[in-house]
């Protein structure tokens, strides 16, 4: 049996990323935006001037654990804490796990093709960034 994946482009990649950039511009949080492909790897990233160094790694692995998990990182946060389904997942995948807003599927006819992370600001700004970058897709 084959699979056909559909997965975003590097021109996709672009596109997303300057949505999100056009939006952390506009509420002022310098973001580091990071886009996976459908297979959970790094197409694109960029630290926009005054961006943090340590949410490099961190907007990537938003990505990563969105696409890893076709959820919104904000979403399974609501279910890793103590008592949650998911409590501990964080440690899962050698750390890469995240469990705060910021990371996003991106869907195109319904199916999940990569994914968004974004890091830098306060969670609520992170999501706000993330969620202007996927109506790029």
């Amino acid at each position: 049996m084959t699979v056909n994946q559909t997965s975003v482009s590097l021109d996709d990649a672009q596109r997303v990323i300057a949505a999100g950039q056009a939006k952390a511009d506009e509420i002022e949080s310098p973001s580091n935006i990071a886009v996976v492909d459908a297979g959970g790897n790094l197409v694109a990233h960029v630290r926009m001037d005054g961006a943090w160094i340590a949410s490099i790694d961190i907007s990537i692995n938003k990505a990563f654990t969105a696409r890893a998990l076709d959820i919104s990182t904000e979403d399974l946060a609501a279910d890793a804490g103590p008592g949650g389904q998911f409590y501990g997942i964080h440690a899962s995948n050698g750390g890469r796990i995240m469990i705060f807003a910021g990371g996003v599927p991106l869907r195109r006819n319904g199916q999940v093709v990569g994914a968004v992370g974004v890091s830098g600001g306060t969670g609520e700004q992170d999501k706000t960034v993330a969620e202007a970058a996927v109506v790029a897709i």
